[in-house]
């Protein structure tokens, strides 16, 4: 019987070397698979938030008539069908407000800027739209 016990470990010194391990990785912040709020950081988070002006348009403004759902849907769809724009100028927030168009956001170059604005103002009209995309380049 002495033989047979050689080697084995029982039962609670696995428990207390399972709980060790935990208290040093939670002690060491590798525990949490979960990215911790200060590591999420979005690149655009800042040119997507509203100003502090009151008359900014944010996205829960967008108006829920009939024409402004459907001039945003026309001017999203316009956008995001264009390949040659990277997922950042996909993801530019397009707000419909009484027929006025307000764009927001960060884009990778002004050429991504001037094709969001103009696919707008071919849609919405050059009095029409609001341009607040920002230019944000790589690094």
């Amino acid at each position: 019987m002495t033989g047979s016990s050689v080697g084995k470990i029982s039962w609670p010194s696995w428990v207390a070397r399972d709980l060790a391990l935990f208290a040093v990785l939670g002690a060491l912040g590798l525990a949490s698979p979960w990215p911790r709020p200060s590591e999420q950081n979005p690149n655009n988070a800042q040119a997507s938030r509203p100003s502090n002006s009151p008359a900014a348009a944010s996205a829960d403004q967008q108006a829920q008539s009939t024409k402004d759902r459907e001039l945003a849907r026309k001017i999203r769809r316009a956008v995001v069908t264009d390949k040659s724009l990277s997922i950042r100028a996909h993801n530019i927030k397009i707000i419909a407000k009484n027929g006025t168009v307000t764009l927001k956001g960060a884009v990778r170059s002004d050429q991504e800027k001037s094709a969001v604005t103009a696919k707008a103002i071919q849609i919405a009209g050059a009095n029409n739209v609001k341009d607040e995309i920002s230019v944000k380049r790589k690094g």
